[in-house]
C-alpha cells in the first residue's frame, strides 16, 4: 500500500487497493477554517492501514486520495485568504490558472492550480474508469448535517446513501463550487461529485460524522464491501438525522455584497423552521426577512462569506 502523508501537506494520504475500482478523491478544508474534513481523512488513512491486519478478509477496491483544499487559509484558520476557493471552480478560472505561472496568480488561484495538478497526476497514474469527488465541509451554525448533490442522478443516489438530509437545487443559488466543475462534461472519465456538511466547524462530533459519511461513500461506490462496514457508521448519521427531512430543495438565498454590513440574527441553527416575514438578519438597508416559509441552512456567523443564509423546504424523494 502507499504510505500515508500527513497534513498540512496537500496530499493528506493515499490508499490503493489490490483490486480495480473507482478513484475516490476527498477534499478537506476547501475552506481553511473547517478542519473536520482533514482530521477525518487523517483518521481514515490510519484505520485503513490497520484494517488488513485486524480483518484478513478486508478488500479495498480502487484508490482513495485525501487532499487539503486551501492550505494557505488552513494555516491561518481563515475561510479564505483573498476569495472563496469554493466559488472559483468555473471553466474560465480553471483555464486561467492552468495557463498562467504560479507567481501571477492570487492565493486561491495558486491553491486551485496545485489541486488540479495533483488531481491530473492521480488520474494519469491510476487511470480509473470512474472518479468520485467528495467535498467535506462544516458550517458556522449548529443543528444539522446534510448532503448536497448536483443534478446527476448518481450524485443524488450517493448523497442519499450518506444517511443525512439531501439538499437539492443549491447549484442554482451559488456558482463555482466543486459540484459545478467536477462533472462528466469536464473529464474523459465518468465523474460524480457530492458535498457533505458534517456539523459545526469546531464541534468534535463533526469529525466522527465526516468519517461516517466517507465510510458510507466508500461502501456505496464499491471501494469496500457492505459486510466490512460497521453499523455504527450508519447509526451515527441516522440517529442524528432522524428528526430532519430526508430531502429538501432550495427556495431562497441571501447573497452578501461588499459593504453590506451583513449581520445574522443570533440564535439560528441549521434546519430551524422560519415563517414568511420573520426577520433573519440585517444590513445597511435594514431588516432582512424570510421570503417564504421554510427551514434555514448555513446562517452566517463569521465575517468571511458571500452567502448570509439559505432557506429550503421539504420535498419527496425522487431518484431518476
Amino acid at each position: 500500500m502507499d504510505p500515508v502523508v500527513s497534513s498540512p501537506k496537500r496530499i493528506i494520504g493515499r490508499y490503493t487497493g489490490k483490486k480495480d475500482g473507482p478513484l475516490l478523491i476527498v477534499f478537506g478544508a476547501m475552506h481553511g477554517n473547517e478542519p473536520a474534513g482533514v482530521l477525518a481523512l487523517e483518521q481514515m488513512f490510519a484505520m485503513l492501514e490497520k484494517e488488513p491486519t485486524n480483518n484478513p478478509d478486508f478488500d479495498f477496491n480502487g484508490r482513495l486520495v485525501g487532499l487539503t483544499g486551501n492550505l494557505k487559509a488552513r494555516k491561518k484558520n481563515l475561510r479564505f485568504i483573498k476569495k472563496d476557493l469554493n466559488r472559483q471552480w468555473t471553466l474560465e478560472n480553471v483555464e486561467k490558472v492552468k495557463t498562467l505561472p504560479l507567481d501571477e496568480l492570487d492565493p486561491e488561484e495558486q491553491e486551485m492550480k496545485e489541486l488540479l495538478e495533483v488531481i491530473d497526476a492521480e488520474i494519469k497514474d491510476f487511470q480509473p474508469e470512474k472518479i468520485v469527488f467528495l467535498d467535506l465541509h462544516t458550517t458556522t451554525a449548529f443543528g444539522g448535517i446534510f448532503s448536497i448533490p448536483n443534478n446527476d442522478p448518481e450524485s443524488v443516489r450517493i448523497a442519499l446513501e450518506l444517511h443525512a438530509p439531501v439538499v437539492k437545487g443549491m447549484l442554482k443559488g451559488i456558482k463555482g463550487t466543486t459540484l459545478h466543475y467536477f462533472i462528466n462534461e469536464n473529464f474523459k472519465e465518468e465523474v460524480v461529485a457530492v458535498t457533505f456538511e458534517s456539523g459545526q466547524h469546531n464541534e468534535a462530533l463533526s469529525v466522527n460524522r465526516a468519517i461516517a459519511a466517507l465510510t458510507n461513500c466508500m461502501r456505496t461506490i464499491g471501494c469496500v464491501k457492505k459486510e466490512h462496514v460497521e453499523n455504527r457508521h450508519d447509526s451515527i448519521l441516522i440517529e442524528y438525522s432522524k428528526t430532519l427531512p430526508r430531502m429538501t430543495e432550495l427556495v431562497m438565498i441571501h447573497p452578501i455584497r461588499p459593504g453590506d454590513d451583513f449581520e445574522m440574527k443570533e440564535g439560528y441553527k441549521n434546519f430551524q423552521a422560519v415563517k414568511k416575514g420573520d426577520v433573519l438578519a440585517k444590513d445597511k438597508n435594514g431588516d432582512i426577512k424570510a421570503e417564504t416559509d421554510g427551514v434555514i441552512l448555513m446562517p452566517l456567523y463569521q465575517k468571511q462569506g458571500d452567502d448570509g443564509f439559505f432557506l429550503v423546504r421539504e420535498v419527496g424523494v425522487v431518484v431518476s
